[in-house]
């Protein structure tokens, strides 16, 4: 079996009026298919994807994630350039939902909550020709102003770029 891509996540939310105006008016996602308090399928722009992101109301009194328990620990979505990902950090920091940011060498990240405190990433690849061959991979404090100086805010990478850049 050869894994070319994720197509989706389900996620267990609480309630989901409130959960697909985080995932609409924060990330950009649009409502494919919707079960008024049951369920919405969300579709990320220009998915081929029926949805991207399906989410299914539990109720009030779900119980939410357990730090360091088993489970998911984060989702990651690929944005095209660093553009969309500065725009979707100003987005995320209004909704007082960013928790993180990281420089990981091979891709900028912002570490975001939503509303039922689900983590999740938010990340642009950097182009492959400028991953480290080798050396300390830790992550490091990210500096998106530097980041977009060095390959401006509109350079398409990954999928966005309709190659394996």
């Amino acid at each position: 079996m050869t894994v070319r891509r994720l197509n989706h996540a389900v996620l267990y939310i609480r309630d989901l009026d409130r959960s697909v105006d985080f995932y609409t008016a924060t990330l950009g996602f649009a409502v494919a298919h919707h079960s008024p308090g049951r369920a919405a399928f969300l579709r990320a722009a220009d998915s081929d994807n029926d949805h991207d992101l399906g989410l299914f109301a539990l109720g009030d009194e779900a119980p939410g994630p357990r730090p360091g328990g088993i489970g998911l620990y984060h989702l990651a979505w690929e944005v095209g350039t660093l553009g969309e990902l500065a725009e979707t950090g100003r987005r995320l920091t209004a909704r007082d939902a960013l928790v993180g940011a990281s420089d990981h060498l091979m891709s900028k990240s912002f570490y975001a909550k939503d509303p039922d405190g689900i983590e999740f990433e938010v990340m642009w690849r950097v182009p492959r020709a400028d991953w480290p061959d080798t050396g300390d991979m830790r992550p490091r404090p990210l500096d998106l102003d530097t980041a977009i100086a060095r390959w401006g805010a509109d350079l398409a990478t990954g999928a966005a770029a309709g190659s394996a850049t």
